[in-house]
């Protein structure tokens, strides 16, 4: 199912690479693939043998069993490897080597042994690590690619997920009846997202679909003992370590060295991941010090235990897949290790939150905490802690819900928090209270919050507390429409923060009382602060903040009708944000707001438009002041359009997303939506199906009856009838599950050529 682009990249590997070793977790799929690969090799490979090598032990003739499969005989005088060096000679071969990570040295040396003497002959080995042979080439078979976010109601875009496909194949193999719809799409995206798009965990996880929900299979996952029994079931005919995940994990498992084995098994609590310096605080004891740790971190990854999150991230982050953790944790308490190393993980995490200390305006810093929230998380609801230490850690978790555009998870955390009596109540937690509150939008409880913030730092008699609960404050009043209020808090906030001699801080609270001056009608002293603080934030800040700086910087240009300036500043912003990010979102609409102040309003309601999806998707809202121009910009700018060119514009905007977006919105070619071919045609052009066909088979897979196309179409269910007749005879498909897994595939390649183009 899928791995089309990893056949394709083998097959160019094979031709230069005489060794070619495919790697990856258990239950990954190497050997499907390699199978696969073989079979639509060229004819020149016609000898293929396999060499299934799971039965033998680490004391067995593995040349014996090499030549068994290539039909090779005893040969009196001659070795093993001899006699297959004599037999093989100048014929060009194929072999393969399946499951080699049990008898990893003395596969490489008989490996070597082949290439040197027999120049003709290729290999193609699967294992779980690489083999280590000079001019191995090594393939990481990755897991299969999942859902987006926000595709949940979409039975046509999630079947664009190779997991979804496989997960819905073998679902109706087991219950014929099955089909993804709308009703149960989330389920079944969540289900594979939870599994990783481990290809043997989703089989396992489909073939209970005949048995039980889907909500109990997801309900389930949360369970490690449920999880354990609902991916123990397998195939009675496949090799003895894939009659369940479990089983395939523990053959791995064996191979480790106890050292390896400790390290594994304690990384089980760092469900968010972790470096190598988070392994070291968690896993270090007794007889295993650090340099042990690392060693053993990078022995998982090469065994395929662990895996490197993609990216480039520094230092580099691993985690272990869901299944893998499972059965990790299930050693770790029989260990009775459990207790401990959650302590140490307990630790590892305040000492994180140490290092914040000081900082001014802690909310808004994104520090060392954001990446560990599901660590934190984790810790804070399976440890026993309390007092002290669990509140701060709370607080910590709070502010990364905050920062992350979560306000109820931030708030659920708070609420318990804010109950303590005054004399208990943690610096900080009011002001950060006060901002969830306006973006949740409560405004009465922003302002409540923010005035006891205030009132608490004054009592406390700290500069830097008080500087944060002004600015708190003040954004609170900015909800509100209390503009000059706002501003008098930020020239107060900005006085106090000068005072404590820290550049930094003090450009980013210039940067917020700029922000409240444009609100207030004060653009040209706004001006004149962000020409003073910018360059401060741009030399010394995270990209987020600098990217905040840069929007308002852009917005009081834009108010001041200096145009170009504005965008080149929007422009800015958008080439230091991640595209996936919200952050991204505001140059995009400042740059809409451009466009239409320029007098091209067609490129100003594609922008909006596609930034109003994208919105959507990621469930997130602006400030209301700038939410409130952007939306009447917009609707200025559709009133200048004629109908039809209005449409258009609205049309073209919700296809732009991701890269396509950023090029548009940079103005770079690839991103001009008049390049854009029409979907139903490109995907149509090389089917066998007619337009109107595809069509047809198009809303099938979106989860559509017969009665729904027909609506959709105009026409008749008896045409939508006939059509799907067509479509059957044409394709030699009788379900509507597998017209619609089909169709899906159709409708990936389509999204593959526009990533290409």
């Amino acid at each position: 199912m899928g791995r089309w682009q990893e056949l394709s990249e083998l097959r160019t590997l094979l031709r230069t690479s005489r060794l070619l070793t495919l790697t990856g977790a258990g239950g990954v799929g190497k050997t499907r693939l390699a199978l696969e690969l073989a079979k639509g090799l060229p004819q020149r490979h016609a000898r293929v043998h396999l060499v299934e090598l799971d039965s033998l032990h680490d004391n067995a003739p593995l040349a014996q069993s090499v030549a068994a499969a290539l039909g090779v005989g005893k040969q009196a005088g001659r070795t093993g490897p001899d006699a297959l060096v004599r037999a093989i000679n100048d014929t060009s071969r194929l072999l393969i080597l399946d499951n080699c990570e049990h008898l990893a040295e003395p596969c490489a040396q008989l490996v070597a042994t082949l290439l040197s003497r027999c120049p003709r002959m290729r290999i193609l080995a699967t294992s779980r690590e690489a083999l280590r042979v000079p001019g191995e080439t090594v393939f990481r078979v990755r897991e299969l690619s999942l859902p987006p976010t926000g595709t949940e109601d979409d039975p046509a875009a999630l079947l664009r997920s190779d997991a979804v496909r496989l997960f819905v194949e073998r679902a109706t193999s087991s219950a014929p009846g099955f089909t993804l719809q709308r009703g149960n799409g989330a389920a079944v995206a969540e289900i594979c997202r939870r599994l990783d798009g481990l290809t043997l965990a989703v089989e396992l996880a489909a073939r209970r679909v005949g048995a039980l929900p889907l909500g109990d299979i997801l309900k389930g996952l949360d369970d490690r003992l449920f999880q354990l029994s609902l991916l123990t079931d397998g195939s009675r005919t496949g090799p003895r370590r894939h009659d369940g995940l479990t089983a395939s994990i523990d053959w791995s498992h064996r191979l480790l060295e106890p050292a390896e084995q400790a390290v594994f098994r304690r990384l089980a609590v760092l469900v968010g991941g972790f470096d190598t310096s988070a392994a070291e605080a968690v896993c270090t004891e007794g007889d295993l010090a650090p340099g042990h740790i690392l060693r053993s971190v990078f022995a998982l990854e090469a065994k395929s235990l662990i895996v490197r999150l993609p990216g480039d991230a520094h230092p580099a982050r691993f985690r272990q897949l869901s299944t893998v953790r499972a059965c990790a944790m299930e050693r770790l308490v029989a260990s009775g290790e459990l207790d401990a190393v959650r302590e140490r993980a307990l630790e590892w995490l305040n000492g994180l939150a140490e290092r914040a200390v000081g900082e001014v305006f802690a909310d808004q810093a994104g520090g060392l905490l954001t990446a560990e929230r599901d660590n934190l998380a984790s810790v804070l609801a399976d440890t026993g802690c309390g007092g002290a230490l669990r509140d701060r850690l709370a607080l910590e978790l709070a502010r990364v819900h905050y920062q992350l555009e979560q306000p109820s998870a931030a708030s659920a955390l708070l609420n318990g928090l804010l109950q303590k009596p005054p004399e208990l109540e943690l610096a900080g937690a009011a002001a950060l209270a006060t901002r969830v509150a306006c973006q949740q939008a409560d405004l009465r409880a922003a302002l409540y919050l923010g005035e006891r913030a205030v009132d608490q730092e004054c009592m406390r008699d700290h500069s830097a507390g008080l500087a944060n609960a002004l600015d708190a404050r003040a954004a609170a009043r900015l909800c509100r429409g209390e503009f000059p209020a706002a501003v008098a808090d930020l020239r107060e906030c900005l006085r106090v923060v000068s005072a404590l001699g820290r550049p930094q801080d003090t450009a980013w609270c210039t940067h917020h009382l700029a922000w409240a001056l444009l609100q207030a009608g004060e653009e040209v002293e706004a001006d004149v602060l962000m020409t003073s603080c910018l360059p401060v934030l741009r030399a010394h800040a995270h990209w987020s903040r600098t990217a905040a700086a840069l929007h308002t910087a852009g917005a009081v240009r834009l108010s001041l009708g200096r145009l170009d300036s504005a965008a080149a500043l929007f422009d800015e912003v958008l080439r230091i944000v991640p595209e996936t990010s919200f952050h991204a979102l505001y140059p995009i609409e400042g740059l809409a707001l451009v466009a239409a102040e320029s007098g091209d309003m067609r490129r100003a309601v594609r922008l909006y438009e596609a930034s109003t999806q994208a919105r959507r998707r990621l469930d997130t809202e602006p400030e209301d002041p700038w939410r409130r121009r952007v939306e009447l910009t917009a609707a200025r700018a559709r009133t200048r359009l004629s109908s039809a060119a209005r449409d258009a514009a609205v049309s073209s905007g919700r296809q732009l997303r991701g890269d396509r977006l950023v090029a548009y919105a940079l103005r770079r070619g690839s991103g001009n939506p008049r390049t854009t071919t029409e979907p139903t045609a490109l995907a149509a052009d090389h089917s066998p199906l007619t337009r109107r066909e595809f069509m047809v088979a198009e809303l099938v897979a979106e989860g559509l009856t017969n009665r729904q196309i027909a609506e959709c179409l105009n026409i008749s269910e008896r045409t939508v009838a006939t059509h799907l007749d067509k479509v059957r005879d044409k394709l030699g498909l009788r379900s509507r599950t597998r017209i619609a897994l089909w169709a899906a595939s159709r409708a990936g390649d389509r999204l593959r050529q526009h990533e290409a183009f």
